[in-house]
């Protein structure tokens, strides 16, 4: 499924600006820039991770054919 793998990319670069965030502050440089960084794969990240969340139960809602109460 294309939303899973674009999920695994999207945490790598998560990942990769969040570390980038780190050597920037270690280096004491002030870009704050860098810090938004990370809120770029951060947003679809969060999409596609509850999309995954959930896809389970609507899954399982699905196959009854009815509703739970």
């Amino acid at each position: 499924m294309w939303i899973r793998q674009t999920h695994r990319w999207l945490s790598i670069a998560f990942t990769l600006a969040v570390i980038a965030n780190i050597v920037a502050m270690i280096m004491q440089l002030d870009a704050a820039w860098i810090g938004f960084l990370a809120l770029v794969p951060l947003i679809p990240l969060l999409a596609t991770g509850l999309y995954l969340f959930a896809l389970p139960y609507l899954a399982r809602r699905g196959t009854h054919g009815e509703a739970r109460p």
